[in-house]
């Protein structure tokens, strides 16, 4: 089964905000999603994109994606944020979470960021395992996270 991963179109949308409303179902958060299309299109292919992705191809369908953001750490610079990475519960297991990753890896190299963060939930074991087949990788357990929502 050949996987292309390419950096994603706008056209890319409508099947990566299906793919987002997957995984708030698997993170037990179905409701959670209250981002409209429009403004999640325009925040990643209007004027002054704020976001970027990464996308799996498996014969002409969207398959997984990594979706990140750049952020600016006071004591590391300037860092990839991984905001999210999915493959589809049908496709996981083929490598496509890997080839995914390590583009990223690449992307980081490229750039010349000073490195990548990202969160993954305490009870994810097959994320939290998939990270640590990377022997670079460290999962923090010593940060608490804050937010304030206004929607």
């Amino acid at each position: 089964m050949p996987v292309t991963i390419r950096k994603a179109v706008k056209e890319d949308c409508t099947r990566m905000m299906e793919l987002i409303k997957e995984l708030a179902v698997y993170e037990k958060e179905p409701d959670a999603v209250t981002v409209s299309f429009d403004h999640f299109e325009e925040q990643g292919f209007g004027q002054k994109p704020i976001w970027w992705a990464y996308v799996a191809d498996v014969d002409g369908r969207v398959e997984g994606f990594a979706l990140w953001y750049i952020r600016y750490s006071t004591w590391k610079g300037t860092r990839l944020y991984l905001e999210d990475l999915l493959v589809t519960e049908k496709m996981r297991g083929h490598g496509i979470g890997k080839l995914l990753f390590d583009r990223l890896i690449e992307e980081c190299k490229e750039q010349k960021y000073s490195g990548m963060m990202w969160q993954v939930l305490d009870w994810n074991t097959p994320a939290i395992n998939f990270y640590k087949k990377y022997p670079e990788v460290n999962i923090d357990d010593g940060w608490l996270n804050g937010s304030i929502n206004f929607d």
